[in-house]
């Protein structure tokens, strides 16, 4: 990558935003600046003061094929070919371009947001007075150059036309750059007309912008950095808006000038066909873009004959360099793959986006699908890779450094669910847990939380009011969330820590009915409650609270240290069963469980929202 730093007049800037000879890549976002910060740009440039680089990447670059668009306020040809790409300074440029030629209308909005046209203009004896009434002397008005008050019914300023405007020695900056002599000559005080051209006109003409301009050598991963540093009073961008304006441009570049691809609407057309599959809500565009690199790589990879295979990755860099065709090859066979992932999720009993424990984890997953196609339903191979999922849910191996993770599950969980002759997946050989996380889980902020929840849905929990399954069906009609086993007031009352209150152990998913019937009341109270209320015998309750995990004998006891043992027995052995592995039991071995100092060394205590019961 090479760039030269010239230094270009404003005027110039003014004549290529016009022309098109500078225009937006199309990843770059909407105009937004308000009507004050204009203002300020403007003083800026009268007094003379720098505004700051401007960036612009030069065109005709084979890597790097760009939609472009013009600056807003600006209208072109269709085919108008632009010279340069502006990568930083799209605001200020705008501004300037709509502020400073043409008629001089900026559309903007107010302090408020609210959207309107305005004009500026210079008080030019208020300028001429001292430098530091510059500020004072410049003004924003309406389009129709009036300012009104009283709901519009007083004219306060008219400045609607040239005559009225050199009458009340208003200069209008949208000449600045255009015809502002014809405009002084004809201003009555030549005197006032020929001090402001001499201080501040004159000055104006030759005011100079840096640039740094970027040559064709510019990859599109330079220009994402590039973008992301210089653009720090911006949105950062993404790799999305970034190849909707590298895809736009490959659609051309394939296609010729009459092709449109628009990369976002593609996307809103996918996440459409998903709107029946609530977990998918999870699914950003870049997860997308994600898995559509690591099988685009891993497809080179295979293909590979050199000896030197290029590695199959889902980092940032490579995501980068998809093509248009790159995208179009996959995107069908990964949008239903996802879909496929949703209904794997729907197996899982977790149905919101709400309750995914790890959303990236739908990434790696949509693509193994792929590459397993239909036999990814086959019982052995589907049962392996539930194995492999509760292993990154509850292992808590998707928290971090899952780019690496996301490839290494592509190249080996397919081979393996397959066959287990063939190696064992990383994520399964690390993922490992332990009794007293149990203890830690507190909250949806860990994955193991709700990993958990939905293990306990799965095995068969029923609704204690109306023992209807808590299935998809039945999830959204009764309300059903996470709450108290053990009530927090009455665990309050009773002087019960904290630490064992708010744990997934005191936790089971149940309807809001339910729940409101269960209120704050003793377990024993309230098992009677829904006894009477539901009109069925303690037996039948019993075997309702069981689906639960839960020994409904020390609930009627109100034995809440007895009932935490057994229950943190119990989803040690659920977790167990999950993950194919034995779950390592700490707390009998000098771990205190009224003490959460272990939790906070280890930095494994979780945000203290909870769930009310």
């Amino acid at each position: 990558m090479g760039f030269l730093t010239p230094m270009y007049e404003l005027g110039q800037y003014l004549n290529w935003t016009r022309s098109g000879e500078i225009q937006l890549p199309d990843f770059q976002r909407g105009y937004k600046w308000d009507d004050e910060r204009i203002r300020q740009l403007l003083i800026t440039v009268l007094r003379g003061h720098p505004l700051g680089a401007v960036m612009l990447l030069k065109t005709g670059n084979a890597q790097v094929r760009f939609k472009p668009r013009p600056i807003e306020g600006v209208d072109l040809a269709a085919d108008t070919e632009a010279k340069y790409l502006l990568l930083d300074g799209q605001q200020r440029l705008t501004s300037l371009t709509q502020a400073m030629s043409g008629d001089g209308v900026v559309n903007t909005k107010d302090a408020r947001g609210k959207l309107f046209d305005r004009r500026y203009l210079v008080h030019m004896e208020t300028a001429l007075t001292d430098e530091s009434r510059v500020d004072e002397a410049i003004i924003s008005i309406p389009a129709d150059g009036m300012i009104r008050s009283n709901f519009g019914k007083d004219v306060e300023l008219d400045l609607s036309d040239p005559e009225k405007e050199r009458a009340l020695g208003y200069f209008p900056l949208h000449l600045l750059y255009g015809d502002y002599m014809s405009w002084i000559l004809d201003l009555d005080d030549r005197v006032l007309g020929k001090k402001f051209h001499d201080i501040f006109i004159k000055p104006a003409v030759t005011y100079d912008i840096p640039a740094i301009v970027l040559d064709e050598s510019t990859d599109k991963a330079a220009v994402a950095t590039v973008f992301e540093k210089v653009n720090t009073g911006g949105l950062p961008l993404n790799v999305f808006e970034l190849l909707t304006a590298v895809f736009a441009g490959d659609a051309d570049y394939y296609a010729g000038s009459g092709a449109d691809f628009r990369l976002n609407d593609d996307w809103h057309g996918i996440q459409s066909g998903w709107a029946s599959h609530p977990v998918l809500a999870a699914v950003e565009n870049t997860d997308f873009l994600q898995a559509v690199a690591m099988l685009t790589t891993r497809e080179r990879n295979l293909a590979d004959t050199s000896g030197r295979p290029p590695a199959v990755s889902a980092k940032r860099e490579d995501v980068l360099k998809l093509e248009l065709a790159d995208y179009l090859r996959w995107r069908d066979p990964l949008r239903e793959a996802f879909v496929w992932a949703a209904k794997f999720m729907a197996d899982r009993y977790i149905f919101t986006a709400r309750d995914v424990p790890y959303p990236k984890q739908l990434v790696p997953l949509a693509a193994i699908k792929v590459v397993l196609g239909k036999d990814a339903d086959l019982i052995a191979v589907s049962d392996r890779l539930v194995r492999w999922y509760w292993s990154g849910v509850l292992g808590e191996l998707y928290g971090s450094a899952i780019e690496t993770r996301f490839v290494r599950d592509l190249e080996t969980v397919p081979a393996w669910a397959l066959s287990e002759s063939n190696p064992l997946p990383r994520t399964i050989q690390d993922a490992s847990f332990t009794e007293s996380r149990l203890h830690s889980l507190r909250t949806r902020n860990a994955a193991a939380y709700k990993g958990i929840a939905a293990l306990i849905l799965a095995g068969g929990a029923r609704d204690w009011m109306e023992d209807k399954a808590l299935d998809k069906v039945q999830h959204s009609d009764l309300a059903v969330d996470i709450h108290h086993v053990f009530p927090q007031k009455w665990c309050k009352d009773h002087e019960i820590d904290d630490e064992r209150r708010e744990s997934i152990v005191n936790k089971t998913a149940i309807s809001a009915r339910t729940n409101r019937t269960i209120g704050g009341a003793a377990p024993s109270s309230y098992l009677n409650l829904i006894e009477s209320r539901a009109q069925i015998d303690d037996h039948r309750l019993d075997e309702l609270v069981a689906t639960h995990r839960i020994p409904s004998a020390l609930l009627r006891s109100d034995d809440f240290d007895g009932y935490f043992r057994s229950r943190r027995e119990s989803l040690c052995l659920l977790v167990e069963d999950a993950i194919g592995k034995p779950v390592q039991r700490d707390i009998d071995q000098g771990f205190a469980e009224e003490d959460s100092s272990h939790f906070e060394q280890e930095g494994l205590m979780e945000d203290p929202l909870t769930e009310v019961a």
